[in-house]
């Protein structure tokens, strides 16, 4: 059965999870910088991607990616745990591989990272804080490898499905729609009970947050574009899809 309590604690990136999902997915795991030799060692053991294969791909966008990206891509998916295609799916629906990319609310570069994330995982990796594309890659890869660790314990489909709602929209988002979900009887290691629970956290479902949580609303705020981050998670899934078939 699952039951998620209501008492809350901070992650590592200073978001808001309920207690129980951080041990019913994992995330209780120490996130342990990598050595120097730890980055040489999967760059040795780890081909690095050619021109031919991205030539293969079909996608333009994707053609005129700088090869030091690119090999950065595969080198730090290999290291983290991630098929490499699947980060230049995100890549791409993230910034069209465009390594000057500001969104409205600050996100920067090639991956779309906030400030303040990037900031934390780069005090975590000890990294120098350059601002060049290869780290903002590096963090970009380490954060989408740490947020998919935290849904341990749910099939894969499902997994990779809500890793990627949680890139876009922010992991304690995605936990308050697991929080809903559960409430309604759903399971909320679903990624289709989240697509139905997640438009459930905008403001004119207030009588049902006053259900579910003492002060009345999710603990992440209300929450009005679970459209887009639907789409997102489509749209990532479907790039991904078609690079696994052409590289």
């Amino acid at each position: 059965m699952w039951r998620y309590p209501l008492q809350l604690r901070i992650t590592t990136y200073g978001h808001i999870l309920p207690l129980a999902a951080l041990f019913v997915f994992g995330a209780e795991k120490c996130f342990d910088p990598l050595s120097p030799e730890d980055v040489l060692k999967a760059a040795r053991e780890n081909s690095l991607v050619t021109e031919g294969s991205r030539a293969v791909s079909g996608d333009p966008s994707l053609s005129n990616f700088e090869n030091v990206e690119f090999r950065a891509v595969k080198r730090y998916s290999a290291l983290y745990g991630v098929d490499y295609r699947l980060i230049l799916a995100i890549i791409k629906q993230e910034s069209q591989f465009d390594e000057e990319a500001r969104s409205e609310r600050g996100a920067i570069g090639l991956m779309q990272i906030m400030p303040v994330t990037a900031m934390e995982i780069r005090d975590k990796l000890d990294l120098a804080g350059t601002g060049h594309p290869v780290e903002n890659i590096r963090v970009g890869v380490y954060y989408f490898s740490k947020l998919y660790s935290h849904f341990k314990g749910v099939r894969a489909r499902d997994r990779l499905r809500l890793a990627l709602a949680a890139y876009n929209a922010g992991p304690a988002r995605i936990c308050d729609a697991q929080v809903l979900a559960a409430y309604i009887g759903e399971n909320p290691g679903s990624w289709s009970s989240i697509q139905s629970t997640l438009p459930l956290l905008s403001k004119r479902c207030y009588s049902l947050h006053e259900t579910v949580w003492p002060n009345g609303k999710p603990p992440s705020g209300y929450f009005g574009e679970a459209h887009q981050t639907i789409d997102y998670v489509t749209s990532v899934v479907k790039t991904y899809s078609e690079y696994q078939s052409a590289m």
